[in-house]
């Protein structure tokens, strides 16, 4: 499953800083600000201890993470929407990612000068997320236009008709279409338009180092609220900091974060928070030739899941052998799972949970 993520806020926040961060690049930072207009795309590699532990365990050839697709893009300005800055280009380009991560600016600093002359993530925030809804309605009073000038009245297009007038009137309300009561038929109806205003949001917040130790930064609760109030989950990451930890060594990091009082760099956290945004889970599989997280959504059936691996291995389903990773690990070899009675044989109905590490047996 290509999980596809697109990252947007005005220009200079820091979005490219993450980009770069998260997929191991060197993407200029500061291109888009001078005029450049083509998106970055990269993977980053979803963290997961447990992958860790299954490799310390079988010592495989290769070690394989989940993954999710970035697409970095240039800042968004006030009036995108109308084709200000570089406008529908930007738009376009991320009109089918599966999430937003929004990254808006608190940090202050000399070299960097904001575009609005001053730092206010409410304000920034608001800009943004105006100019995604602008492009939902523009989208909307096409497709109602197209609709009634058709000459030839198609059934499909009539039954749009009155849910796109409904997605109209909520976006002229300034109501994002993911507020709006739809029945499972409608939502159907409108899965194809790849609406912003649909889809799951990550907030990020870009916070200086002196932000970042006392907690504190412009506008903080009055964005809680807002944030809160949408359903919006919110991460503060300080950028410079993440770019500092990761030229360390894996010790000094250890000694680094630990000094800070702090896990794991926030650039962990926010690829495990897409990838759980998206109800997406993990199942393992695992040898001394692999071992592999593959991407599932929740609910999967076994024989579904197999399909990821193989579409051979889905054709020719006999049953699925189940050990949980967490009796892996707490008994630390397999030949203990099973002297414990905890490997299990399941059909192809069996719902996959995260974590399950699994063997197919199929015949083709």
């Amino acid at each position: 499953m290509a999980l596809t993520c697109g990252i947007i806020g005005l220009p200079l926040v820091g979005k490219t800083t993450l980009y770069n961060l998260m997929t191991n690049s060197e993407a200029e930072t500061s291109n888009f600000f001078s005029g450049k207009t083509e998106a970055n795309l990269g993977t980053a590699w979803v963290p997961d201890e447990r992958i860790d532990f299954l490799s310390k365990l079988y010592k495989p050839k290769k070690t394989t993470y989940a993954q999710i697709e970035l697409i970095d893009v240039p800042g968004l300005v006030q009036g995108a929407s109308q084709g200000q800055g570089v406008g529908n280009q930007f738009l376009d380009t991320i009109r089918k990612v599966d999430a937003l991560v929004h990254v808006v600016r608190a940090f202050q600093s000399p070299d960097v000068p904001h575009v609005e002359e001053s730092i206010d993530p409410v304000r920034d925030w608001e800009t943004v997320e105006m100019e995604l809804l602008f492009a939902d309605l523009d989208l909307v009073e096409k497709r109602i236009e197209r609709i009634n000038t058709q000459k030839k009245k198609a059934k499909e297009s009539q039954a749009e008709l009155p849910i796109l007038q409904k997605c109209k009137e909520a976006l002229e309300n300034s109501i994002p279409i993911s507020k709006l009561a739809l029945e499972p038929e409608e939502l159907q109806m409108l899965q194809n338009y790849n609406f912003f205003t649909m889809k799951p949001v990550i907030a990020v917040v870009n916070v200086d180092e002196e932000q970042f130790s006392s907690g504190q930064y412009p506008g903080k609760e009055e964005l809680e609220k807002i944030l809160s109030e949408k359903g919006i989950l919110i991460l503060e990451i300080c950028a410079l900091m993440e770019m500092e930890i990761n030229r360390l060594s894996e010790e000094d990091r250890e000694l680094f974060l630990a000094e800070l009082g702090i896990k794991e760099p926030g650039i962990n956290r926010l690829a495990r928070t897409i990838y759980n945004k998206l109800n997406l889970i993990s199942f393992f599989t695992s040898g001394e030739d692999e071992v592999k997280a593959w991407t599932i959504r929740m609910g999967t059936n076994a024989k579904k899941a197999a399909g990821k691996i193989h579409s051979d291995i889905e054709r020719g389903f006999i049953r699925a052998e189940v050990v949980k990773y967490e009796d892996l690990h707490q008994l630390g070899s397999m030949a203990k799972v099973k002297e414990k009675g905890l490997f299990r044989l399941e059909g192809k109905e069996y719902i996959v949970q995260d974590g399950d590490i699994i063997n197919f047996r199929f015949n083709v």
